[in-house]
């Protein structure tokens, strides 16, 4: 699945120039506080789903798990802001998940459910859950992406936004470092094994970097000073195989990056 170098204009948020920000792959923005880094992602992510929904007819979106991103999806359901976003219009998709029962307070997707699903008026149909927890997991959620995605005219047929987070080792998605899923070239989705440096270790499926490098905008959001030491080793040129966050290169879209202040070493 890739896409074509032609894209409509899309007005984002002004990047913040009064912090020093990492010089990162990609487009990088920052602010200080981390409700007003929640509300830059938040209106980017409306006017993109807009553009989609007025350019193909629909919106393809793949959200992560972890804490990070949730008082984000709670603002989308809460902030009269954002209660224009076309869910009738969403595809939603899930960047990753552990290999446990939807029932579990592990899983990626029931959190997601309960915060977004449950209180939108997303058309059923259109929620794309990864069935981790049975076999052929990957292969089957692999399917169901090019079935629904092979609607779309050749060349649009890919993802238009993913929320991505990263690990103090690096990962993101469920690709840790020495992760076959960072270097699969035929893949969308694999099953991968417990990593080693994550607790508890549980295996997972997850969308492959060449998915999300073949995904119209792909939005890490990364807060905190724990942070900060990984984004600057990014920046000096670390390796996808030390850190996997470093291969994010979308082909065709936006790759921008969302960080408060204290993950610029600026708290």
């Amino acid at each position: 699945m890739t896409g074509d170098s032609h894209e409509d204009e899309i007005q984002l948020e002004p990047l913040e120039h009064e912090i020093d920000r990492p010089q990162l792959p990609g487009r990088v923005l920052v602010r200080h506080d981390p409700e007003d880094l929640y509300d830059a992602l938040a209106s980017d992510l409306m006017l993109h789903s807009a553009n989609c929904v007025r350019q193909f007819g629909d919106f393809h979106l793949a959200l992560s798990g972890g804490r990070t991103p949730f008082p984000l999806y709670e603002r989308l359901m809460y902030d009269p802001r954002f209660r224009i976003m076309p869910w009738r219009r969403t595809h939603l998709w899930i960047v990753d998940e552990r290999c446990v029962p939807f029932e579990s307070e592990l899983s990626n997707f029931s959190r997601i459910k309960e915060v977004i699903v449950d209180h939108s008026d997303i058309p059923p149909e259109q929620v794309h859950p990864m069935l981790a927890n049975s076999p052929g997991s990957a292969e089957r959620y692999e399917r169901e992406l090019r079935d629904t995605l092979g609607w779309r005219p050749k060349g649009h047929d890919r993802l238009d936004f993913v929320l991505l987070g990263m690990g103090l080792d690096g990962h993101t998605a469920s690709i840790f470092p020495g992760s076959p899923a960072l270097h699969a070239t035929d893949r969308l989705a694999l099953d991968v094994p417990a990593p080693t440096t994550s607790s508890p270790a549980v295996p997972r499926c997850t969308l492959t970097m060449p998915m999300l490098n073949a995904a119209r905008f792909v939005a890490p959001l990364i807060m905190g000073a724990d942070k900060c030491d990984v984004l600057r080793r990014i920046a000096a040129g670390a390796s996808p195989d030390e850190l996997p966050i470093a291969g994010l290169r979308p082909v065709a879209g936006e790759l921008r990056w969302y960080l408060d202040a204290a993950a610029c070493g600026k708290a």
